[in-house]
C-alpha cells in the first residue's frame, strides 16, 4: 500500500525530480533515496511522455511515495502549454496509476488567477494582488469535486498556493484556514521574503500555523531573503522540505541540497 504523504514523519524531505524520460526519473529517484529523501516531488510537465505506461512504470517502480505535480513548465522552464482540462486529466490519471498524492495549485480551473488576484478583495490574504488564490465559490466547488475524485482513487491532495508577495503571519494563517475548508490532505503556501523582516515574519507565521491549523502545512518564504525559512520552518512544524539531489539546468537554485538538509534535520532531532 502506498504511504500517505500526510502521515510521513515531519519534516519529510522531498527530493525534487525534473527529468525528460522515465529512465531519467527512475535514476534520479534512486539518487534521492540513497541520499535520504522520504518522498519524491515529481514534475510531470518536464516529461516528454506522460502516457499511462510511462506514469505507471514510474509510480510502480519507485521505492518512495510520489507527489505528482504539473506546474506547466518544461525542463528548461518554458511554458508547457497544458490547458486546465489537460492538467486536471493528468492529475486524475496520476492518481489512478499509483501516485501517493497530487499537487493541486490554488488557481486550478481558473488560469487568470495564476498571475494575480481576480476576485473581490474582502480577506486579509487578498491584499497586495496575490497569485494562485481563488475566492469564487463556483471555482472552489469544482476544486472540491476534484479533491473528492482524487480521494476516491486512494490518493491524497496537496493544495498549494504561491502568492508571490510578502505576507504577515496573520494573513498566511487566515489563508491556510480558508484553504483547509476544501478538505485537502496537506496545504502548501509559499510567500516571498524581500528582507530580514519578511524572513522573521515567516517564522512567526509557521508558529501560528502549527497552533491554529489542523491539516499538515508546508510553508516557507521564497526569494533570496527567504532561504533560511526553507530549513528553519520545518524545525518549527512545516511538513515538508523541498530539496535537490543533483543541481542542473532544470533546478530551482533556491531549493536546498538534499544531503545537507538531511544532515541538519538528523542533528537537530538529537537535541529536540
Amino acid at each position: 500500500m502506498t504511504k500517505k504523504l500526510s502521515g510521513l514523519p515531519a519534516p519529510v524531505i522531498a527530493g525534487v525530480v525534473k527529468e525528460k524520460t522515465v529512465q531519467g526519473v527512475l535514476a534520479e529517484i534512486k539518487n534521492c533515496m540513497y541520499d535520504g529523501a522520504g518522498m519524491i516531488d515529481l514534475h510531470m510537465s518536464c516529461l516528454e511522455n506522460t502516457d499511462d505506461e510511462s506514469l505507471k512504470q514510474i509510480f510502480s517502480s519507485s521505492p518512495l511515495p510520489i507527489l505528482a505535480l504539473n506546474y506547466n513548465q518544461k525542463y528548461n522552464f518554458d511554458y508547457a502549454g497544458f490547458t486546465e482540462e489537460e492538467r486536471v486529466e493528468l492529475f486524475l490519471r496520476a492518481a489512478s496509476l499509483g501516485a501517493a498524492g497530487i499537487d493541486m495549485q490554488g488557481y486550478t480551473f481558473h488560469s487568470p488567477s495564476k498571475e494575480g488576484f481576480c476576485g473581490e478583495d474582502k480577506f486579509s490574504f487578498t491584499k497586495g494582488n496575490p497569485k494562485e488564490i481563488v475566492t469564487d465559490e463556483t471555482i472552489i466547488s469544482k476544486q472540491c469535486d476534484l479533491i473528492e475524485k482524487v480521494h476516491s482513487e486512494g490518493c491524497e491532495v496537496l493544495l498549494s498556493c504561491h502568492p508571490g508577495i510578502p505576507m504577515k503571519a496573520e494573513q498566511v494563517t487566515e489563508l491556510a484556514l480558508f484553504l483547509e475548508k476544501r478538505n485537502p490532505d496537506i496545504i502548501k503556501i509559499v510567500t516571498i521574503a524581500e528582507n530580514d523582516d519578511d524572513l522573521a515574519e515567516s517564522f512567526k507565521a509557521m508558529l501560528m500555523l502549527k497552533k491554529n491549523v489542523e491539516t499538515p502545512v508546508s510553508y516557507h518564504a521564497g526569494g533570496k531573503a527567504g532561504v533560511l525559512s526553507r530549513i528553519i520552518n520545518p524545525m518549527l512544524g512545516s511538513h515538508m522540505i523541498f530539496t535537490v539531489d543533483r543541481f542542473k539546468e532544470s533546478s530551482l537554485l533556491e531549493q536546498l541540497d538534499l544531503k545537507t538538509s538531511k544532515a541538519i534535520v538528523d542533528n537537530v532531532k538529537k537535541i529536540l
